[in-house]
C-alpha cells in the first residue's frame, strides 16, 4: 500500500512543478524505477488514476523506465548483474557487496501544455 503514498508524492511534485510554469495540464510523466525498487509499476499507475483526477495532471500518461540491477564486490572491485537466486560475487565469491544501481525511484520528467 506504500505506491499511494509514492504515487501522492510524485503528484504533488509534479503538480508543483507544474504550476510555477504557468502549466495549465500535464501530459506525461516520466519514472525511474530501479527493478529491486519497492514499487510496482501497476499499483502506481492503478493510484494515479484515482488520485490525478480533477487536477492538471488528469489523464497524464506515466512512462517507467525500469533500471538492472548491478553490484559491486566490496573485496575485489567486480561490478556484475546478480542472478535471481544468488548473491556472492562470481569472481571471488564474496558474500560483501553493494548494490550500485536497481534501487531507484524518481520522477524524471514531466512534460506540460501552457
Amino acid at each position: 500500500m506504500h505506491e499511494l503514498a509514492v504515487t501522492q508524492s510524485i503528484l504533488e511534485i509534479a503538480v508543483r512543478h507544474a504550476e510555477g510554469q504557468k502549466a495549465t495540464r500535464i501530459t506525461d510523466l516520466f519514472i525511474v524505477m530501479g527493478d529491486w525498487s519497492s514499487s510496482v509499476d501497476d499499483s502506481v499507475q492503478f493510484y494515479w488514476d484515482m488520485i490525478s483526477e480533477n487536477t492538471i495532471a488528469q489523464g497524464a500518461k506515466l512512462h517507467f523506465k525500469r533500471i538492472p540491477v548491478e553490484i559491486t564486490c566490496r573485496d575485489c572491485s567486480h561490478t556484475y548483474a546478480p542472478s535471481s537466486r544468488e548473491l556472492l560475487c562470481p569472481k571471488c565469491q564474496s558474500t560483501r557487496i553493494k548494490v550500485k544501481t536497481g534501487e531507484e525511484f524518481f520522477l524524471e520528467a514531466i512534460e506540460i501544455e501552457n
